[in-house]
């Protein structure tokens, strides 16, 4: 076990010593080859035959297999906070292409990493655009008609003053109502008073009654518990999907399941529509599938989206079991 735990290049050349050695030995051992009068002369001969040997052999090999041992060192210190770090190519041909490897890794990694926060930055302004747009369309229209109709109850006289009051509250209840249903979207109310199950049986409701689409739910009773961010991704994924069902599938029916696996909880969406695009470029690039892929991986889970059994897609995501 400590011998594994030595550098590559010490490994290789215990090995190669060891050889050495061994064949030295038996070579000086041998009386066939070597007369018995010149014994002495001919060990010191294979003595220092024997070093030349093994100093040649050790600085080969740090010329060749060295330079893995510094990219491993590397590897482990290297920042992915602070682009632009690449290493330098040197040692044989193999070295120098795992170092070329790493190299176009990092690269993919900090493309990655700025692809995801101009996504991130881009969904955050449009959550925030469409707020601005909810607050200002709806409850701002809302209370300036309500400012409008108290301007009118002072001028009124006792006859129409109570009818204008009723008006002006359910003004009031319509503008709260609004400010509820924001609220709604921006964090299920239902999930976090009443649990997952409840929340997405209320999601798929209310994604049936909206869309006209039957959905079937198969949701386990025994199931595990779940930290708060596997929760969300869950119900989040579950939503995404049940969105892109109704705008692109062109389906009847949906399935929506959650069931217990291995040590984790499995969640899968699936419709009878038309099915997934030809080429898999434009469903990778697609921002829903990309914003369910970083949610499954946030929270140690994997996501996958194939073809039906007979028509249509499906949609599995399993995270891990546990409250955390």
């Amino acid at each position: 076990m400590r011998f594994a735990r030595l550098p590559l290049v010490w490994r290789v050349f215990a090995i190669n010593a060891t050889l050495l050695v061994v064949a030295t030995l038996l070579l000086a051992l041998t009386p066939v080859t070597i007369h018995a009068s010149i014994a002495l002369v001919e060990g010191v001969d294979l003595a220092i035959a024997l070093v030349a040997m093994l100093t040649a052999n050790l600085l080969l090999l740090r010329h060749t297999i060295g330079p893995i041992d510094q990219l491993v060192e590397r590897m482990r210190t290297v920042d992915l906070l602070r682009p632009g770090q690449r290493f330098s190519e040197r040692g044989g041909i193999e070295v120098a292409e795992l170092t070329r490897t790493f190299n176009e890794m990092l690269d993919r990694l900090e493309a990655e990493r700025r692809d995801s926060g101009r996504r991130a930055l881009r969904a955050q302004e449009a959550e925030r655009l469409r707020i601005a747009r909810g607050l200002h369309d709806e409850v701002g229209q809302v209370l300036t008609g309500v400012l409008l109709q108290l301007d009118s109850i002072r001028g009124s006289d006792n006859v129409t003053r109570g009818r204008e009051i009723e008006e002006t509250k359910q003004s009031v209840r319509q503008a709260l109502e609004e400010v509820r249903r924001i609220a709604r979207e921006l964090r299920p109310e239902m999930l976090e008073h009443l649990g997952l199950v409840s929340a997405l049986t209320e999601l798929s409701r209310k994604f049936a009654d909206q869309s006209g689409i039957a959905v079937e739910r198969q949701f386990a009773d025994d199931l595990p518990l779940l930290s708060e961010e596997t929760e969300i991704a869950i119900y989040r994924v579950a939503q995404e999907s049940l969105t892109n069902v109704a705008r692109h599938a062109e389906a009847s029916r949906v399935e929506i399941a959650l069931q217990s696996g291995a040590g984790s909880v499995v969640l899968r969406v699936i419709d009878d529509g038309r099915g997934l695009p030809e080429t898999a470029e434009s469903l990778n690039g697609h921002a829903g599938v990309r914003g369910m892929r970083e949610r499954a991986l946030l929270v140690g889970g994997a996501l996958a989206i194939k073809r039906g059994v007979e028509r249509g897609v499906e949609v599995r995501l399993e995270v891990p079991a546990g409250a955390t």
